[in-house]
C-alpha cells in the first residue's frame, strides 16, 4: 500500500506528534509499505536530525519526505502544499492527516473528500476540552471556525483515529455539533537497544551535581500545561535529608517560561536539586534514562505522551498525573503511579515513589518494561493501524 503522511512539522523539539508520525511511518514501511510525509517545513531545517530531506529518512527503511515550506499566517495557508496534493493526490492508496486546527487538515479535506482516496485523521489530542476550559477565548475562535472547516474534515474522514480510548471519550466534549466515526489505535515506539553503561557515565560527567542523589527525569516541553511549575512546588515539599530526590528537567524552552521557573526554584530554595539540561538527544537522551530512578510527569493534559513511553522503553517507572490519557493503561499494569493533577497529588507522587521498597521499585522496573512491549511497542501500533486501514468504507 503506498500511504501518505501530512504533518505540520517533524521538528521534535515542537512535541510528540513529530516522532509519533515519524516512527510510525517506519513501522510501517517494514512492513512493506510504501510512506511517503508532507510537511510545511522549511526544506533542511532539521535535515540533520533525519527528519526533513527529500531523500529517505533511513536509509533502512523506504520513508521519503517532502518539506513544502511555512505556511502563512497562524493559519499555516499553503498555496504549495495544495498544489503539490492535487498534483500527487492520485499518487496515494490512502491519506494520513496529523493534528487539526490549521491549513493542513483542510487542504485534505478538499483535495480527497468523496475522492476515491480514502483520508483518516489523528487528532493527537486537540479536541481534549482541557483547552476549552484553559484558553475560552481560543475556543470561542475554534467555534467560529469549525462548522465550516474542522467538522467536515472529520465528518468525511474515512476514520478519526484516537490513540487512547480516553481520547476518544473526551474528544466528545468540546463541540456538541460532532460526528465521524471513531476508531482506536495506540502509537508506539521501537524497542531500544540496551543502554551502555559509558552513556550513563557521559551524562554524570556533563551533569556532575546529580551524582548521589536519587534521580526523578522530566522529559518534555518546558510548558505550563506539562505541569512543571507544580513539580517544583511538590520538589520542596520532600526535604527527606535521609533520600534526597532531584528532579532533572530536559526539553525545550518554546515559550520563553524557564526563566520564570528558575525564579519559582530560587524562591523555593531547591536550586541545588533541579538541573535544567536543555532539550536532549541521542546519547545524551538515553543517559538521562539510564541515570533516573523514574520518570515523572504531572501534566494537566496530555493526550498520549510519547516520552512516557520512552521511559517505559527503558524500564523507568512513571509517576504521571490522572490527566494523561493512557493513566489507566499504566495504573492497570503497575507501571507506576497515579495522583491528581495538582500540588497535593504531585507530592504524593514523589513520596509515593520515595517510600517504595528496593524490590517493589525493581518489581515495577519490570513492569514498566512489559508494558511497553504488551502495548506500546511499534509492531503493535502498526497492526492497529493496519487492521482499520483495511476496513471496508462503511464498516
Amino acid at each position: 500500500m503506498k500511504i501518505l503522511q501530512m504533518v505540520q512539522t517533524l521538528d521534535p523539539s515542537v512535541g510528540g506528534v513529530a516522532p509519533a508520525v515519524l516512527t510510525l511511518s517506519r513501522g510501517l514501511a517494514r512492513s512493506g509499505h510504501k510512506i511517503d510525509i508532507v510537511t510545511l517545513d522549511q526544506p533542511g531545517a532539521v535535515a540533520d536530525r533525519g527528519a526533513v530531506s527529500p531523500t529517505p529518512a533511513r536509509r533502512s527503511v523506504d520513508v521519503t519526505v517532502h518539506p513544502l515550506g511555512p505556511g502563512q499566517t497562524s493559519y499555516r495557508y499553503s498555496k504549495p502544499l495544495t498544489d503539490w496534493l492535487r498534483e500527487h493526490r492520485a499518487d496515494y492508496e490512502c491519506v494520513i492527516v496529523n493534528g487539526l486546527w490549521q491549513y493542513l487538515s483542510f487542504a485534505a479535506w478538499r483535495q480527497f473528500a468523496g475522492s476515491g482516496t480514502p483520508y483518516y485523521v489523528f487528532p493527537h489530542g486537540m479536541l481534549d476540552p482541557w483547552f476549552k476550559q484553559t484558553f475560552p477565548l481560543k475556543h470561542l475562535k475554534k467555534w467560529l471556525y469549525w462548522p465550516w472547516a474542522e467538522y467536515r474534515v472529520l465528518r468525511d474522514a474515512a476514520a478519526v483515529i484516537f490513540t487512547s480510548e480516553q481520547e476518544r471519550l473526551e474528544a466528545r466534549k468540546s463541540f456538541w455539533h460532532y460526528r465521524c466515526r471513531e476508531k482506536v489505535a495506540p502509537l508506539g515506539l521501537e524497542t531500544p537497544p540496551p543502554i551502555p553503561a559509558s552513556t550513563k557515565e557521559m551524562f554524570v560527567a556533563k551533569f556532575p551535581q546529580i551524582r548521589n542523589t536519587r534521580i526523578l527525569l522530566f522529559l518534555g516541553r518546558l510548558h505550563p500545561k506539562k505541569g512543571c511549575d507544580i513539580l517544583m512546588e511538590a520538589l520542596s515539599r520532600n526535604r527527606n535529608r535521609e533520600n534526597v530526590v532531584s528532579v532533572v528537567l530536559a526539553g525545550p524552552d518554546q515559550i520563553g517560561w524557564a526563566q520564570q521557573l528558575r525564579a519559582r526554584v530560587a524562591r523555593l530554595d531547591i536550586a541545588p536539586r533541579v538541573i535544567f539540561t536543555g532539550m536532549l538527544e541521542g546519547e545524551m537522551k538515553q543517559g538521562a534514562l539510564a541515570t533516573a530512578e523514574a520518570f515523572i510527569l504531572p501534566s494537566h493534559q496530555e493526550n498520549f505522551g510519547m516520552a512516557i513511553i520512552e521511559a517505559l522503553a527503558a524500564g523507568l517507572p512513571v509517576l504521571i498525573s490522572d490527566r494523561v490519557n493512557i493513566w489507566r493503561e499504566i495504573d492497570a499494569d503497575r507501571a507506576g503511579y497515579v495522583e491528581s493533577d495538582d500540588i497535593a497529588g504531585t507530592t504524593r507522587l514523589i513520596q509515593r515513589w520515595i517510600a517504595t521498597p528496593a524490590a517493589e521499585r525493581e518489581a515495577m522496573e519490570r513492569n514498566a518494561r512489559s508494558c511497553f512491549e504488551r502495548r506500546f511497542e511499534i509492531e503493535r501500533a502498526v497492526d492497529s493501524l493496519l487492521q482499520i486501514l483495511s476496513e471496508p468504507r462503511n464498516a
